[in-house]
């Protein structure tokens, strides 16, 4: 048996490099039996005679996985974010930050498109940048992020993700021109962009793995419970040890340490409406059985 990482998944197929070398697979019939789907991103064991005959036989635990996209073990994300085109929506960035919170993956945030703004725009669109730049790790260029990934950062899997239209393939075919990735123009009527990338797969750039993956405008709050959200959002975990009680949602309770920042200013009114409409939708989600 040989060892190896999912590099590709397409039409049952399963790319997998192990030792310098890619393998084609497919997995035995007893993962469709026990429903095990490999995910990009698996680390799996395989039996090959030759590169194009494999057999899966075993997926090791995974530390993280996402649904859509289908993508496994992965230790950052770079989350495209448009200024326009389509526009900024701060509640969508929030639901992606709490979803890879929920997974502990980083976040690295690209905002794409400022171009596009006029230089009023802009100037006004630096206060969002600022609330974010705070807690994570931002970027407006993408030479940032190449640098990031040429120079800093080594033996790291990286999922690029974002709303439709973001400009994801774009950011990639900057990454690794080779890769000369499909793109779609934004429909100015939805807002919305159509979908491009047909496949996940992982790219090699410098010392590091990423992905490129299918565009996509929502998300599922999957498992995520009441309590748990406070501490999705760093800024409200930073300070709500200093509410009255210690179970506080910092929504109605008294003496409530968030509230006040938020009205000092310390914490920004966007993220905490997102925070709140994220967790009246997980109060009112109906029990899954």
């Amino acid at each position: 048996m040989v060892k190896g990482q999912i590099l590709q998944s397409l039409s049952g197929y399963y790319d997998v490099i192990a030792n310098g070398l890619l393998y084609r697979t497919r997995a035995r019939g007893n993962f469709r039996q026990k429903k095990i789907t490999p995910l990009v991103g698996d680390w799996v064991e395989f039996k090959a005679d030759n590169q194009q005959e494999g057999y899966l036989l075993k997926i090791d635990p995974r530390k993280n996985h996402l649904v859509r996209p289908p993508i496994a073990n992965i230790d950052c994300a770079i989350v495209v974010v448009s200024c326009k085109e389509p526009n900024f929506s701060a509640n969508l960035l929030d639901r992606q930050l709490v979803m890879l919170a929920a997974q502990k993956i980083t976040p690295l945030i690209y905002f794409s498109k400022l171009d596009l703004l006029t230089p009023i725009q802009r100037a006004e669109f630096k206060s969002i940048v600022t609330v974010y730049q705070k807690w994570y790790q931002t970027f407006t260029t993408i030479s940032e992020i190449k640098n990031l990934l040429m120079n800093k950062l080594s033996q790291q899997t990286l999922v690029v993700m974002g709303q439709t239209g973001a400009g994801k393939s774009t950011l990639l075919n900057h990454l690794a021109p080779e890769l000369n990735l499909a793109t779609g123009a934004v429909s100015k009527a939805l807002s919305r962009g159509k979908h491009t990338t047909r496949k996940v797969a992982l790219f090699q750039i410098g010392q590091n793995y990423l992905a490129d993956t299918p565009g996509f405008s929502s998300f599922e709050l999957q498992d995520i419970i009441a309590v748990e959200l406070r501490d999705y959002f760093p800024e409200l975990a930073a300070c709500q040890t200093a509410c009255k009680f210690r179970g506080c949602l910092h929504q109605k309770e008294p003496h409530c340490a968030v509230k006040a920042a938020v009205q000092a200013g310390s914490i920004a009114a966007s993220r905490y409406q997102s925070y709140l409409q994220l967790l009246i939708a997980i109060q009112q989600q109906k029990p899954r059985y």
